[in-house]
């Protein structure tokens, strides 16, 4: 809708940027808060926040790569060009390679791997709902045609340019889809948090619930990869984690340890 806030002769501010910023800011202000209610070290938690979104940006960029290795490997200067340092990437890419760095660092630094995770849920599902009002303003994973009353029609040529967005097409607006669903987890999230729960808990409530959401708004969405067995790789991807995270939620549940909420 609007991939540049102001642009002056070549150089242009990104809407897409400014908006993954205030995700970051916002997802590391509830994370933080979490943390200290639990009395996790802030400075420890503030670094794996850190490199957590670090991680997260590379994850999200090579499995882009992969999905899309084709294209990558005929034009290999297209890994450097402005469309894919503005694309988003796949969010489950980053969100592995988050995890495997953020274990790595809590085994190192002697953090409660499962409570950390827990307070980290939350954050991470608000600052995904505002990214992805992020992808709705640059224009990129958009979703199919359709002409039900609230599909949005991309008319600015910024957006082609710079994500390829089918212009003046009603297409599925797939990315506020997804910002309002990872806005309701948040809510749940951290309204859970607040009480009684299983260490691992909440991280499980956070995987089952995406994964569901995910696996769902796919089917609105353009696929340039195209479908494997019926679905897209992403949504076999959601059906793995949905499955990890019912997994995690029965096993923490079965040892019958519950974290007291907050302040008691």
């Amino acid at each position: 809708m609007l991939p540049k806030i102001f642009t002056i002769g070549n150089f242009f501010l990104p809407t897409y940027g400014i908006l993954i910023a205030l995700a970051f800011l916002v997802g590391l202000f509830v994370t933080i808060r979490l943390a200290r209610q639990v009395h996790l070290p802030e400075e420890k938690i503030t670094n794996l926040v850190i490199y957590c979104a670090l991680a997260g940006l590379v994850g999200a960029k090579l499995l882009m790569f992969l999905f899309d290795w084709r294209v990558y490997w005929n034009r290999p200067s297209e890994i450097f060009s402005l469309s894919t340092l503005m694309a988003a990437g796949v969010y489950q890419g980053g969100f592995v390679l988050a995890v495997i760095v953020a274990i790595l660092y809590m085994t190192r630094n002697g953090l409660p791997i499962l409570e950390t995770c827990d307070v980290f849920s939350p954050g991470i599902a608000i600052a995904h709902a505002i990214g992805r009002l992020g992808c709705f303003a640059a224009g990129c994973c958009w979703g199919l045609e359709t002409h039900v009353p609230w599909a949005v029609t991309f008319t600015n040529p910024d957006a082609k340019e710079i994500s390829g967005t089918p212009l003046n097409v009603p297409l599925h607006p797939t990315q506020l889809y997804e910002s309002a669903a990872n806005a309701l987890i948040f809510v749940f999230l951290y309204w859970r948090f607040r009480r009684t729960h299983f260490a691992g808990e909440i991280f499980g409530w956070y995987l089952m619930l995406y994964s569901t959401a995910r696996f769902i708004i796919e089917f609105f969405r353009f696929h340039e990869q195209g479908l494997h067995a019926g679905f897209s790789i992403t949504q076999w991807i959601s059906l793995g984690t949905l499955a990890a995270g019912a997994w995690l939620i029965a096993w923490r549940r079965a040892l019958r340890t519950p974290v007291p909420s907050p302040g008691h």
